[in-house]
């Protein structure tokens, strides 16, 4: 009868110890999914739940943008610890505000974080010309998207609508990169030019995609 007691005392030792442990080990997981929700947030928390929570904890420059396009066009449709993002507002076909920036020296140096999108095609011989022209403007001819990536919305309007004129053949990628200039010191001394104001072409939503062809096999 000793044994047999002694033998049940120790089966419940056993589980308690075990009990404890898998006590101990939930709670380390809860503790590391915790620490690891917070570091993906970037210190804005672990449950983050709207854009301001967000960029909280965003460098001045990068949170100055998101505020700034926030106010103009409300919550974006999408955001992540890293970028906000929106859809088909304004003439846009979409805008990216990221917390990480592109160190940028045209026209004068700057910190390039804020990316806007339009459906367009680019003619195929006019790729050298955009390349000459901004590294900013970016093309991608499958999708059928061009976007201009700077710091102020208005400076997106104007690489934009210089890349259509270069597209169109209505100027060498040399007198857009002055007209750029020009523009630009204008606006940053208060001038305003229909350049800076809204695209001076009509996207063509959804039509300029180029898949191009199967090759020769």
């Amino acid at each position: 009868m000793c044994g047999i007691h002694e033998s049940d005392q120790q089966k419940d030792q056993l589980e308690e110890t075990s009990i404890s442990r898998r006590t101990i080990i939930r709670g380390l997981l809860l503790t590391a999914g915790a620490a690891q929700a917070t570091a993906l947030a970037g210190g804005a928390g672990p449950l983050a739940s709207n854009a301001a929570g967000v960029i909280r904890a965003w460098p001045q420059a990068s949170r100055e943008v998101a505020m700034k396009m926030i106010a103009r066009y409300g919550q974006p449709h999408e955001f992540t610890v890293s970028m906000l993002i929106w859809h088909n507002h304004g003439p846009w076909k979409r805008t990216i505000v990221n917390r990480d920036t592109v160190p940028h020296r045209f026209p004068m140096p700057h910190q390039d974080m804020l990316e806007q999108f339009v459906d367009y095609r680019v003619p195929l011989e006019r790729y050298d010309d955009l390349a000459h022209y901004d590294g900013s403007v970016i093309v991608e001819r499958t999708k059928g998207e061009m976007s201009a990536r700077c710091d102020k919305e208005e400076m997106n309007m104007l690489a934009l609508n210089l890349a259509h004129d270069i597209s169109m053949g209505r100027r060498t990628w040399q007198d857009a990169r002055d007209f750029y200039a020009r523009t630009a010191m204008a606006f940053m001394q208060g001038q305003t030019s229909p350049y800076t104001q809204s695209l001076m072409f009509k996207a063509a939503r959804g039509t300029t995609a180029d898949p191009d062809q199967p090759a020769d096999m």
